[in-house]
């Protein structure tokens, strides 16, 4: 067989599953997410970050939304607050199978980003940028069949 045509039909699933693969902020902020926060992707995952005053929460799940367990697992955040405003780092420890939390003296603010590390054991280290208060993308906060707001739900179920 001729090598191109080799080449374009190892090729063509790969152009075909592409989107799936690429998830961009702009995509996921448009989602619902399963806890009512900010998702990103980082490497194999997906990282689903709850900010409130002093608290964080992170959830770690593959890109098909599946647990991923991260006994053994370390990660921090870097919360700046706003452009010349102070940056403090808050400790993440696993907590339940799938989930990160650390505390912290710090306020969630409309300028607040927080830079998420996460190690796995025996995974490579991913990072993720995070903008908790940042608004909803065009097309989010979907309305279910029973009338209600899904979004609206999932935050008051964490509060």
């Amino acid at each position: 067989m001729n090598k191109s045509i080799i080449a374009a039909v190892f090729a063509a699933p790969l152009i075909i599953f592409q989107p799936v693969w690429a998830h961009t902020d702009e995509q996921l902020d448009t989602m619902s997410s399963p806890h009512g926060g900010q998702v990103r992707a980082a490497g194999p995952y997906h990282l689903e970050l709850i900010a409130k005053d002093g608290e964080l929460v992170l959830h770690v799940t593959d890109h098909a939304w599946q647990e991923i367990k991260n006994d053994g697992g370390e990660g921090k955040a870097n919360i700046q607050q706003g452009m010349a405003g102070s940056k403090i780092t808050v400790k993440l420890e696993p907590s339940q199978q799938n989930m990160f939390t650390g505390n912290g003296e710090f306020q969630i603010n409309p300028e607040t980003v927080i830079v998420v590390f996460v190690k796995l054991p025996e995974q490579d280290a991913y990072a993720a940028r995070f903008t908790p208060l940042k608004p909803k993308s065009v097309g989010a906060g979907k309305k279910s069949t029973e009338g209600h707001d899904h979004d609206h739900d999932l935050q008051h179920e964490h509060h």
